[in-house]
C-alpha cells in the first residue's frame, strides 16, 4: 500500500507561508474549496475510513489507514472517479452512509517536488501540510521554511480538531459560514 509521507505545521500565518514558499522558488499550483464525504469502514474504528473528495480539479475515492502518528504512519489507496455525486450514490447503494460531510479551503504549492498545502478549515487556525516522497524530504522542506521537526505533527484532522476542543467525530457537517 502506498505510504503517505506528510506532516503538518499548525497555526501558521498564510501570508508568511506564501511569501516564504515563493522566496524559495515554489510555485502556486491551485486554490480550491474542497468537499468530502467520510465513511466508516468499521463503525468506531477511527484508524480506517473511506474518503470521497472533490478537490476542485478531480474527484477521488480513497481508503485511508493510520498505523501511527508519524510522518510515515498513514497509507492511502486512491482512485480517480468521474463524478462526486455519482460516486456518493454508488456508495449509498452499496450500503455506505456518510458519517460526515466536510469542506476546507486549500492553497497548493510545489517546492522542488514537495507538495505544500495551506489548509483553512472551519473553526480552527490555518495549517500547512508538507507531503514528500520520504520522511527526510518532509523534514528538510520544513527546515527550509524555518520549522524544526519538533513543531511537525502527523496527526489526522480528527486529532487536530481535538486540540481545539472539538470532537470532529460528532460533527455531521463541517462547513464554512454562509456568505449570504
Amino acid at each position: 500500500m502506498p505510504v503517505e509521507y506528510e506532516a503538518k505545521v499548525l497555526e501558521v500565518d498564510p501570508e508568511a507561508i506564501t511569501d516564504a514558499v515563493r522566496a524559495l522558488g515554489g510555485r502556486l499550483v491551485g486554490e480550491a474549496r474542497q468537499r468530502r464525504f467520510v465513511y466508516d469502514i468499521v463503525p468506531g474504528d477511527e484508524s480506517r475510513w473511506i474518503r470521497l473528495r472533490d478537490d476542485g480539479t478531480r474527484v477521488t475515492l480513497a481508503v485511508k489507514e493510520i498505523a501511527h502518528d508519524g510522518i510515515d504512519g498513514t497509507t492511502e489507496t486512491e482512485i480517480v472517479v468521474d463524478d462526486f455525486d455519482t460516486a456518493a450514490a454508488l456508495l449509498r447503494r452499496a450500503g455506505h452512509s456518510p458519517k460526515s460531510y466536510q469542506e476546507n479551503d486549500r492553497t497548493s504549492f510545489v517546492l522542488d517536488g514537495v507538495r505544500l498545502d495551506l489548509d483553512r478549515w472551519p473553526g480552527i487556525p490555518p495549517y500547512l501540510e508538507i507531503e514528500g516522497s520520504s520522511t527526510r524530504e518532509v523534514v528538510e522542506t520544513a527546515a527550509r521554511l524555518g520549522f524544526t521537526s519538533e513543531v511537525l505533527t502527523s496527526e489526522n484532522t480528527v486529532k487536530v480538531y481535538a486540540r481545539y476542543g472539538i470532537d470532529l467525530t460528532t460533527v455531521a457537517e463541517l462547513r464554512f459560514p454562509s456568505d449570504a
